[in-house]
């Protein structure tokens, strides 16, 4: 694995790249950086270029100090800027929570630049603005959306060397969670400014349940009827998800014309690191049955 350095979108990227041949982009969430896909690194970088960047605000990566600057949309360009920096005109894009969120974001404002999207227990803009309106299992699962947005986040989440983020990975995960894992997110997390960066996501977005009459439910979405994906698109879902519930696949298939959905009844949010096995066949079989499809077609 080579770690590399990119000048772009007016901040510094840090990636790390394995392989060459096709580009496949690989995005974490909250609160992990690049390493939440080493296997998918090795994995895929045996045919392609795989690329896991530290987002903007995590580990190694610049970290605006204005809160605007963690809007969507940069992140979009940001990885849109990535792929064109690494020489390539179009990649297969693979997304996890907030990773996910971005690259839902960025298939819907560029299907040209994507072969594939792939997307891993991360909802759909429309499909979580309706959850987090109406469905009350989903505001329920949502409410730590509100501690993330609050002044005293970082105060609580770095508290007994950031004990609650070792109990939301290792709860799912147990013995999954490794101490050499425990030591890689340590070190990424105490990167100055990196807790904040992560977390200002969340107040950026303003995305969360509902927090009193004064404070309606927010979602990530706009006008539905701009948030069509006209890309090949796999989801893959751990159903035992206790942040984002199953609902976030009903009526998926409106807004994603061509859509696979894989679920995974014994995954959780962090089923990346549960089934990377699984997970990564599960890709492989995309990509293949895509590939497959358009030899046929010529």
């Amino acid at each position: 694995m080579d770690h590399a350095y990119a000048e772009l979108n007016g901040i510094r990227l840090h990636y790390v790249t394995v392989g060459r041949g096709p580009l496949m982009l690989f995005v974490h969430g909250f609160p992990e950086f690049w390493y939440e896909w080493r296997r998918q690194l090795r994995e895929f970088g045996r045919d392609h270029q795989a690329v896991a960047p530290d987002m903007r605000g995590y580990n190694l990566s610049g970290k605006p100090a204005e809160l605007s600057q963690y809007r969507v949309p940069h992140m979009v360009e940001d990885l849109r800027a990535l792929a064109a920096h690494l020489g390539h005109e179009k990649f297969v894009l693979v997304g996890h929570d907030w990773g996910g969120v971005v690259a839902w974001a960025f298939a819907i404002a560029h299907p040209e630049l994507l072969e594939r999207l792939i997307i891993v227990n991360a909802p759909h803009p429309a499909i979580f603005d309706r959850e987090i309106r109406e469905n009350p299992a989903q505001q329920n699962a949502s409410r730590y959306m509100l501690t993330f947005r609050s002044a005293e986040a970082e105060s609580i989440l770095a508290a007994d060397n950031y004990a609650r983020l070792i109990e939301v990975l290792r709860r799912d995960l147990g013995d999954r969670f490794t101490a050499a894992d425990r030591a890689a997110y340590l070190e990424a997390w105490s990167q100055p400014g990196a807790l904040t960066g992560g977390l200002n996501w969340y107040r950026a977005a303003g995305v969360g349940p509902p927090a009193g009459d004064a404070a309606p439910a927010r979602g990530l979405g706009g006008d539905a009827s701009r948030l069509i994906v006209r890309v090949p698109t796999l989801v893959i879902w751990g159903e035992r998800d206790q942040a984002l519930l199953t609902g976030n696949l009903d009526g998926l298939a409106r807004f994603v014309p061509d859509l696979t959905i894989e679920r995974i009844p014994d995954g959780s949010h962090w089923v990346v690191h549960e089934h990377p096995e699984r997970v990564n066949r599960l890709i492989r079989d995309f990509l293949a049955a895509r590939r497959t499809s358009a030899k046929e077609a010529r």
